[in-house]
């Protein structure tokens, strides 16, 4: 194992070691108020990017700057190449981006929030910033590693870019595959079965790559619970029905946190205990997130939370 390796290894289980994890999340979200959980976040990894007196939603954005710019650093470690195996985990930041863009009342960017700063973890950002309409962005997506959404609605540009990320996921970053997996379950099964939308083409060409086509073709959610393959249909155990989609979400985050853990563990300096440290530090800040909002709810964290984390 290179050198490069082993000191990103080093940097990434000094990274995660860092973490507030679940008694810090649970401490942040007993507030009782916002400003408390801000001042508690003080003593973490994301007081750089948080300040008392934010928001909640400017609060739970820099908790996502802090986990990108950990991924930054970690990327910066890692020998010649190495960053690529973290662009596709880091796609979420670029999609925010997008989004943002997208859905940002009467579509000024004067409105919308600072973009993620991706670096070395972008797959086609600065070439989507100079896009100037929805047309515009599915043709640069069209051309980059991300394809073709299918359309240049507001949701299918989101929606092709999602399913895009998990499918270049699991083809690129081998130890994430299972996530990927349920990652499509997920957000095919929100699209199809909550919102009663058909996926479009390239999007439905994704899912089946990671589904199989004859969960893809299932007509109800019953139907696509059980064409699931077993290495994706453990994403919807629990979940009977499509109300109950959140907990499969939960789910999903904490198989992550267990699996990166996993990871952690074996001890060897290669992309593994690196792919297992990213899977923490984003569960980490997802915990957060959530602290942050039962924090300013009044701190009472409950059974939903508890489910959550």
């Amino acid at each position: 194992m290179s050198a490069g390796w082993v000191a990103g290894a080093v940097r990434a289980k000094a990274l995660v070691s860092r973490c507030p994890g679940i008694d810090g999340a649970r401490e942040i979200a007993r507030g009782p108020t916002l400003d408390d959980a801000l001042r508690r976040l003080a003593t973490t990894p994301y007081a750089g990017y948080t300040r008392p007196a934010a928001d909640l939603r400017h609060a739970q954005r820099a908790v996502s700057a802090t986990l990108l710019w950990h991924l930054r650093v970690l990327a910066g470690w890692l020998p010649g190449g190495g960053a690529r195996l973290l662009v596709p985990l880091a796609a979420g930041f670029e999609i925010a981006n997008v989004a943002a863009r997208l859905t940002t009342p009467g579509g000024g960017r004067a409105e919308a929030p600072d973009p993620y700063r991706l670096g070395a973890l972008e797959t086609a950002w600065r070439s989507l910033e100079r896009a100037r309409t929805p047309a515009g962005i599915r043709a640069t997506l069209a051309a980059s590693p991300w394809g073709d959404p299918g359309a240049d609605t507001p949701w299918a540009l989101v929606t092709g870019m999602r399913m895009s990320a998990a499918r270049r996921t699991a083809v690129a970053v081998r130890p994430a595959g299972r996530w990927a997996r349920g990652r499509a379950v997920l957000l095919a099964a929100r699209e199809v079965f909550v919102h009663h939308r058909s996926l479009p083409e390239p999007v439905l060409r994704d899912a089946t790559r990671l589904l199989g086509s004859r969960a893809t073709a299932a007509v109800t959610y019953r139907e696509f619970r059980e064409r699931l393959p077993s290495s994706a249909s453990w994403a919807l155990e629990g979940a009977d029905e499509p109300g109950e989609l959140w907990r499969a979400e939960a789910r999903w985050w904490r198989t992550v946190g267990s699996d990166g853990a996993a990871l952690l563990r074996e001890g060897r300096y290669g992309p593994r205990v690196v792919v297992g440290a990213v899977a923490l530090l984003s569960v980490d800040a997802w915990r957060v997130r959530a602290a942050l909002g039962s924090a300013a709810r009044g701190g009472r964290p409950g059974d939903v939370f508890d489910a959550l984390v």
